[in-house]
């Protein structure tokens, strides 16, 4: 070490640091006028100094400090206190350089000056402290009144409409305005010992004359107590536009809840899954397959939840979580491959089989394998951590699936039923989608009692949407209030059904996502693993998803045992005759195609060409939307069906009863099928209201 160095320590550590910058204490600042006055007085003594300038410099600072307290506002003993200890100090100096500074009468004086002036400084400094607070006081103060006044308005205005409207007499408690600025909360008191659920039941009247935007509400929910109230009242539309996803992915638990998209005030609502299965429902264009990417996000992001997907509709909604790991697409800066976003994804029913087998064989054994984990932990709920992962299966359209009467659906949904019935306990919970809110859908009572976890997307749509039955108990709640893709209502345990927006997720976010919580993703645990045996150890066999990476079309459609079927006319439902599982359905689909061949001449597909290259259009009936890609078996029955039904037509719940058995369609569907049947030109509607038919456009000129 240095000499240098050495001695500049010993000089930092030989005595206190001054801070010769800051500014004057009581103490120090009388410390300093005794100390100044008495060197002025002993030098200007032993200097022969005219005693007489002591009292004009004494003046001058005393008329300096008053005019420089008076720009910044000082009170009057402030300003009077300052100017009296410059006079009284310069007046001392000017009697001791006349009489001596070192008599015992001048020390003793001096040090009289010096207490003095320290407490009348510590005296102005306290008052000048409490003025300052009261000022702040006195304009925070100020804005309270202001905003009390404009609460008051609030209050006084409610008061009178919900007395003029419901009939019930309230009394404001408080007014809480939203921090987004969006809207607020009055927490009412009803007389009478009317309940919350009275006032909600006035929702819309209330809202349409409070004269809110279209798409916010007045919404009454339960207080702290049976007596009190809550009124949420939003007044600007946060249901019009998009909202984006956040951008921050950090990790979640599915413990703490699992975020789906915010309320009107702004909050975001929490889907809490340990012990809750959920259902959500949309149909077609609300933003459902947006909302099942977002609840996969959420899955991702937490630390302690393996997510298994079935999609029958090709997997379309596990792809996007899988195919950019599988491909390599995905890097992580360790150099390490990404792992995909969902742990297991079925697109067919015997993968969805193994799956759901696997999910039964991993729940019954935790039951057994952790009895001593349960014991330790005095709880009988696994406890779930990231060692321990919960398994959640989202299942894309499966409320559909357990209301069919497919066979092989059958055998999915009572799989499934045993997933939600028994595995509670044990961590393993299901999501399932629908197109509609229908009694079909809600009429299982395992759905009602497990899936308190509801999310309606509307996006308008009025059929098929009982939100009535969706939330139960729950009043004041119409379509008409969302009629925007993504929005909808969410319910709760933990928060009643309201006003809620899907987050808008981007494919590129979900690559983001995929990537960002590789790392993130448990592994399911050796015991589980072991029960869930082969089928899940190889889910990523090159065997398993040949089918994701595999996008070569078909040549030719393919009968149930391999024949390739010819071009032309195909209303067999997609069933051979001879398959031994004929249903009434079949036979009447078999009667339409002998009606519609014995009057129509088949045409083959108007995208084929002939040999020179140009289009193949011979003449006859096209039915060329009966080999749609996107059509499904039922799809094109129901097609069949409207042929078969002539110039009289039919309607969307005829057809959708004559489908009911085969498969499980539900009149919500067939309506949305109409409806873009009519947007293309392939059906013709009639009539208006109850009386509306569907026409055929073949027949529509018969008309």
């Amino acid at each position: 070490m240095s000499t240098t160095t050495t001695k500049t320590k010993q000089q930092v550590s030989s005595g206190p640091v001054l801070d010769w910058a800051a500014g004057h204490g009581p103490v120090t600042g009388a410390l300093s006028a005794t100390t100044g006055a008495f060197a002025v007085a002993t030098t200007g003594t032993a200097t022969g100094m005219p005693p007489g300038w002591a009292l004009v410099v004494g003046a001058a600072g005393a008329l300096g400090h008053t005019v420089a307290g008076l720009r910044v506002r000082n009170a009057g003993r402030t300003l009077a206190t300052r100017a009296a200890s410059w006079l009284v100090g310069a007046g001392w100096t000017t009697w001791a350089m006349a009489h001596g500074p070192l008599t015992w009468a001048a020390l003793g004086s001096l040090a009289t000056i010096g207490v003095g002036m320290g407490a009348a400084a510590r005296s102005v400094a306290l008052y000048e402290e409490a003025r300052e607070e009261e000022a702040i006081a006195a304009e925070q103060r100020a804005i309270a009144a202001e905003l009390s006044a404009e609460r008051r308005a609030i209050a006084e205005a409610w008061v009178e409409r919900i007395q003029r409207i419901c009939s019930i007499s309230v009394r404001v408690l408080a007014v809480e305005m939203w921090p987004t600025g969006t809207g607020y909360s009055l927490d009412l008191e009803p007389q009478g010992g009317i309940t919350w659920d009275r006032i909600a039941g006035y929702s819309v009247p209330l809202s349409g004359d409070a004269k809110l935007p279209h798409g916010c509400t007045a919404t009454a929910s339960p207080g702290i107590h049976q007596g009190r109230t809550i009124l949420d009242v939003t007044t600007v539309n946060v249901l019009k536009e998009d909202c984006p996803y956040p951008s921050e992915y950090g990790p979640l638990s599915v413990l703490t809840g699992l975020p789906w998209g915010v309320r009107t005030n702004g909050e975001t609502v929490c889907a809490y899954l340990r012990e809750q299965c959920a259902l959500v429902v949309g149909p077609t264009g609300s933003g459902k397959t947006n909302m099942v990417h977002t609840i996969l996000a959420g899955f991702a992001r937490a630390e302690d939840v393996l997510t298994w997907v079935i999609d029958l509709n090709a997997g379309s909604a596990g792809l996007p979580w899988v195919l950019p790991a599988l491909k390599g697409e995905l890097t992580r800066e360790d150099g390490k491959p990404v792992r995909p976003g969902v742990d297991w994804l079925a697109s067919s029913h015997e993968e969805a089989v193994l799956m759901l087998d696997a999910a039964l064989a991993v729940g019954l054994h935790r039951k057994k394998a952790y009895q001593d984990l349960l014991a330790k932990a005095n709880t009988d709920l696994l406890p779930i951590t990231a060692k321990i992962p919960q398994i959640l299966l989202v299942i894309d359209e499966g409320a559909e699936i357990l209301v069919s009467t497919d066979r092989q659906m059958k055998e999915l949904a009572k799989k499934i039923l045993e997933v939600i019935r028994m595995l509670r306990a044990m961590g393993i919970r299901t999501v399932l989608t629908a197109l509609g809110a229908t009694g079909s859908v809600l009429g299982n009572l395992m759905i009602r009692r497990e899936g308190k976890v509801r999310v309606a997307l509307t996006g308008g749509e009025t059929e098929g949407m009982d939100l009535g039955k969706m939330f139960p108990g729950r009043r004041g709640l119409r379509v008409e209030q969302a009629p925007y893709k993504g929005a909808g209502f969410m319910g709760t345990p933990e928060s009643p059904a309201a006003l809620f927006k899907a987050w808008r997720i981007l494919p590129n976010q979900i690559r983001e996502i995929t990537a960002a919580t590789s790392d993130r993703h448990p592994r399911l645990d050796d015991i589980s693993a072991r029960a869930a045996g082969p089928a899940y150890a190889r889910r990523w066999d090159a065997d398993r998803t040949a089918w994701m990476l595999d996008h070569a079309p078909t040549a030719h459609a393919h009968t149930e045992d391999g024949t390739a079927q010819p071009g032309g006319l195909n209303l067999s439902a997609l069933r051979s005759p001879d398959d031994g599982q004929s249903s009434p359905e079949d036979e009447m689909l078999r009667r339409f195609r002998a009606e519609i061949d014995a009057q129509f001449g088949t045409a083959a597909d108007p995208r084929t060409t002939t040999a020179d290259g140009g289009p193949d259009r011979p003449a006859g009936l096209n039915l060329s939307a009966l080999r749609g890609e996107e059509d499904s078996p039922a799809q094109q029955a129901a097609l069949t069906a409207l042929l078969a039904a002539g110039p009289e037509g039919t309607g969307a719940s005829a057809i959708a009863r004559a489908l009911a058995d085969a498969y499980g369609t539900t009149r919500q569907t067939v309506v949305g099928w109409l409806k873009t049947w009519m947007q293309d030109g392939t059906a013709v509607r009639v009539g208006e209201g109850t009386k509306a038919r569907y026409v055929h456009r073949s027949h529509a000129s018969d008309d």
